[in-house]
């Protein structure tokens, strides 16, 4: 999960921002920016110059220092002018270049000769003397850096999964790699790691209690994060501790936290994790919701591009207001929405809330009337350059289960079912394990490959398909993908960043946690029966209703008796439980299966 943050740290993995020097709004005398295209590096060999990309992220601190600094440096611009082309992609609009530079953070600095090959690859920041030396040495000579290295050969495993030493290598990372003292994992930045905590979170007592420890010092850590006038979630402290946030505010972020609390909530039923929750979500109501209700994208670091917002965000709200607001992202993009629906929609399932359901169901209506594409995968924006990508077909998969889980209205489930069969169809990678980033198109310059965090979230979504469907083909693609991901120069080469393939890995060696209701969804009794397994502290789950007058579910895995009243039912290897008639027992026994005791109602 950190890579997929694409944190950008101050120094080490740095961030600039767009809208400060794009090529409408540039001065005489400042570099000309290009926009990403193939057709460059044929004008860059004619030319014998170079191309430098400036991939760039439209919402933080240090990529308005780097055009305020940098990219306004005299000997800069002269060098780029007359030996570079130079060229400004904003990553969250391009998921094909963010993906394949996502370890570099943002800014990542790339720059290729004019056959597309990569000669030097920097991360963050780089102050005005080291852009002019590297620019030079480029110049002087253009072979390929250090940074540069050929990509590894993936030796995939025989069997399904990790095979038994990786995953107690991916184990051990996990625990060596968590801050005992401060919380989290990762020593310089301080973040919510969403997976790691999920994971650490479903391991109750194991190890003496040491995982559900590691889950709950963060969790607790993490709420230093949050903004206490306008809610929602800084995306990381700097300075090895919980108390120097970077103050963008991404959708990625949000929508983790906001899921991850809610689980906790669901788990512990510690007011104060639901509370954090909330937060999130106000934030998300108040500032990144357009007026059709779908999501915007992340808010600005800075009120001012490159002046550090410390003191700004010390503010309370009226006196933040009267200097301004930070600037809002606001194009839609269907992968963000997937991720707020999903987040939201799980909020909703622990509380019950029906204006939360509301939105959520209001923002897929947006994105499937404005982001669908034929056969049933999304487009990134309106127009996409060099898409679609999987990240948005996969989100919208993502979100539209969730919805199914949370209502039981089958449509949904139809929804996600097209949308992942478009996802196996569109972005199946040559043939081999796993899935590619983008599909093939002649805009993006190079062949797309497999991401890792979505390969994970392909399994893991697949599977849980897979047990909703009775359809093997899901299967067949959760696989897949995590026979990819869980190769070991893929999940070996992780540092601490390893849940999600834990996860991925555990579910697809396990079923689901199944709980049925039975009865007509207008019945009072079955509609109390079905809030009790939704608030159910299992996010690895599959929670249907069966309505006799609706016909068979989609799986009719498990025959359920017709009866005179209404029943929820604990069901696993084809067998189920006797019928459960009230909530409150419901909760206990399946808290007794999870080896979790009353603890969820606490």
């Amino acid at each position: 999960m950190q890579s997929a943050l694409r944190l950008c740290f101050s120094g080490l993995l740095a961030c600039r921002i767009a809208g400060t020097a794009w090529a409408g709004d540039q001065q005489p005398d400042a570099i000309h920016w290009n926009a990403w295209s193939p057709a460059l590096f044929e004008q860059a060999r004619q030319e014998h110059r170079f191309v430098l990309l400036d991939l760039e992220a439209v919402w933080c601190h240090w990529c308005h220092v780097m055009d305020v600094t940098t990219y306004a440096d005299p000997a800069v611009i002269a060098l780029l002018k007359s030996n570079y082309i130079a060229v400004r992609v904003d990553q969250d609009s391009r998921p094909d270049l963010s993906n394949r530079y996502e370890d570099y953070g943002w800014p990542a600095t790339v720059v290729f000769n004019g056959d597309g090959g990569e000669i030097v690859k920097r991360q963050g920041y780089i102050p005005p003397p080291e852009m002019i030396s590297m620019l030079k040495a480029i110049i002087a000579d253009p072979s390929p850096g250090p940074s540069v290295k050929a990509s590894a050969t993936i030796h995939y495993q025989n069997g399904l999964g990790l095979d038994a030493a990786l995953r107690a290598n991916l184990r051990q990372k996990l625990q060596a790699g968590y801050d005992t003292r401060m919380a989290g994992w990762g020593m310089d930045q301080k973040f919510l790691n969403w997976d790691n905590v999920e994971y650490c979170m479903g391991r109750g007592a194991e190890h003496g209690g040491r995982y559900e420890k590691m889950a709950l010092e963060t969790l607790a850590a993490q709420r230093q994060l949050i903004d206490p006038v306008w809610g929602g979630v800084y995306q990381y402290s700097t300075d090895d501790d919980w108390r120097h946030p970077h103050f963008e505010k991404i959708m990625q972020v949000q929508a983790g936290n906001l899921r991850i609390y809610a689980l906790a909530y669901a788990n512990w039923h510690e007011p104060k994790h639901l509370k954090a929750a909330q937060e999130i979500d106000r934030y998300l109501e108040t500032f990144l919701t357009s007026p059709q209700g779908a999501f915007y994208t992340s808010q600005d670091a800075d009120l001012v591009p490159g002046r550090h917002s410390a003191d700004y965000f010390k503010l309370k709200d009226a006196n933040r207001r009267k200097k301004g607001v930070p600037r809002i992202d606001k194009r839609i993009y269907a992968r963000e929405n997937g991720w707020a629906i999903d987040a939201l929609t799980t909020l909703y399932c622990v509380t019950g809330d029906p204006g939360q359901l509301a939105r959520a169901t209001r923002a897929a209506a947006w994105v499937l009337a404005n982001r669908s594409l034929p056969g049933g995968g999304f487009r990134h924006d309106t127009q996409d350059e060099a898409g679609p990508y999987l990240g948005d077909t996969l989100a919208m998969g993502r979100a539209f289960l969730t919805l199914y889980e949370a209502t039981a209205d089958r449509r949904w489930l139809e929804q996600a079912e097209t949308a992942m069969r478009f996802a196996a169809k569109t972005f199946s990678f040559a043939g081999q394990p796993g899935f590619i980033t983008a599909a093939s198109n002649p805009q993006s310059a190079f062949p797309a490959r497999p991401q890792y965090n979505e390969n994970v979230s392909m399994a893991r979504l697949c599977n849980l398909l897979s047990y909703y469907t009775g359809q093997p083909e899901f299967r067949a693609s959760a696989e897949s993908a995590l026979r990819w991901a869980s190769a070991p120069e893929i999940a070996g080469r992780r540092f601490a960043d390893v849940g999600g393939v834990l996860l991925a890995d555990e579910e697809l060696n396990t079923p689901p946690l199944h709980l049925a209701i039975v009865g007509s969804k207008h019945d009072a009794s079955a509609q109390s029966l079905c809030r009790a397994a939704l608030k159910g502290p299992e996010a690895y789950r599959r929670v249907e209703w069966y309505d006799a007058s609706e016909g068979p579910l989609p799986n009719p895995d498990v025959p359920y008796p017709s009866l005179p009243f209404a029943a929820a039912f604990v069901c696993g290897n084809g067998t189920c439980s006797a019928p459960i008639k009230d909530p409150s027992v419901l909760q206990k026994r399946v808290g007794v299966i999870l080896g979790r005791g009353d603890k969820q109602n606490q």
